[in-house]
């Protein structure tokens, strides 16, 4: 009977993900050997030195080309001398939108041998998800600028809420409390400002909660949500919010768990009509790129969700269980978390203990 095999494309991007995301790679081929299947890397160079030396970010048939895969795996995307809209518009949203990847799953766990900056809270406190719509909303391609450089000057962005949209991410998100043992799903919402999409946000979340009687629910708007996050981190189990409230709070999760560079984070098609795509929170971070220091955790993480996707649940387990072997160990420990320990030396405990 032949292997298992996955066809995984692999963008490094910039910065630290051109250091970390190998480390990923090599943690997936140590869990294909001992849970016996197969991994196809396809490599493509699409990043801001790309666009510096042609002008594109990606080709025009990139779309096309990562259709082939079963999941994509990135690194980062953003670097000096790029503008930050010219990278993420011409990368990583297109890959959103047109491979309707439309839930972003960000897991928030206090891990052991993290120590979180909330004084007193330990890994029982702090372990929750939010669930990001991701195709919609705030971030919308709508509106424009006019009458640029005078005293006319006028710019315009529009939000687009769907009941399509805004239903399907609800959805997800209740149907993944169903699956955790607490079984909550909290709203992100801002209804006493944002008048018009706010509130239908808050009729649909309570139209899609009455098909889930079981499911305990409640919602807070962003402003008081986020002091929530640092006072009652333990409020939570799942959270779901619109694609712009729920980039903030998926930032702000990771650093109240210890170190948004351990942040994982996975862009899903739950019907599987395209791949979805698995990229670590931290981004490109410039300021220690090439130094050979960057913490590969997050990558590690994210390449476990990415092979639970693909339904290889005990190999995603077993790099869970690495990396928090190594985050227990202070001589595996990177900078980032108080520790001496490089990428490298980092990247071989985990292999190891894979």
């Amino acid at each position: 009977m032949s292997k298992r095999n996955y066809r995984i494309a692999v963008i490094p991007g910039d910065g630290i993900g051109q250091e970390v995301i190998p480390v990923g790679q090599r943690a997936i081929e140590a869990a294909a050997t001992r849970f016996d299947f197969k991994v196809t890397w396809k490599e493509y160079d699409w990043s801001c030195k790309r666009y510096a030396k042609i002008g594109q970010m990606m080709p025009a048939d990139g779309i096309d080309q990562l259709k082939e895969s079963d999941a994509i795996y990135l690194g980062a995307v953003g670097f000096p001398g790029v503008p930050d809209h010219i990278s993420l518009w011409g990368l990583l949203i297109p890959i959103r939108r047109e491979m309707d990847q439309y839930a972003n799953i960000r897991p928030v766990r206090l891990l052991k041998g993290i120590q979180s900056p909330l004084v007193g809270r330990g890994p029982e406190d702090i372990n929750f998800v939010v669930v990001r719509e991701n195709v919609e909303g705030e971030y919308s391609e709508i509106g424009g600028r006019i009458f640029a450089g005078t005293d006319r000057e006028f710019v315009s962005q529009e939000m687009i809420f769907t009941r399509h949209g805004v239903d399907r991410i609800m959805r997800y998100a209740f149907e993944l409390a169903k699956k955790r043992e607490r079984g909550k799903v909290t709203s992100a919402t801002k209804s006493n400002g944002i008048v018009h999409t706010m509130p239908y946000w808050d009729e649909r979340f309570k139209a899609m909660s009455a098909n889930y009687p079981n499911i305990e629910t409640d919602q807070f708007h962003i402003d008081i949500l986020t002091a929530h996050f640092v006072q009652h981190p333990d409020w939570f189990d799942v959270v779901v919010g619109s694609n712009l409230f729920g980039d903030i709070l998926s930032d702000l999760g990771p650093a109240i768990a210890g170190s948004i560079g351990i942040a994982p984070a996975a862009n899903i098609n739950p019907e599987r009509t395209h791949p979805s795509m698995f990229e670590p929170v931290h981004g490109s971070a410039p300021d220690i790129a090439g130094q050979g220091v960057a913490n590969p955790i997050a990558a590690v993480w994210t390449a476990a969700m990415m092979l639970d996707h693909l339904g290889e649940s005990e190999a995603a387990a077993a790099l869970e269980v690495a990396m928090e072997s190594v985050l227990t160990d202070s001589a595996s420990q990177t900078p980032d978390l108080g520790g001496t320990a490089n990428t490298e030396t980092c990247a071989r405990a985990m292999i190891s203990a894979i």
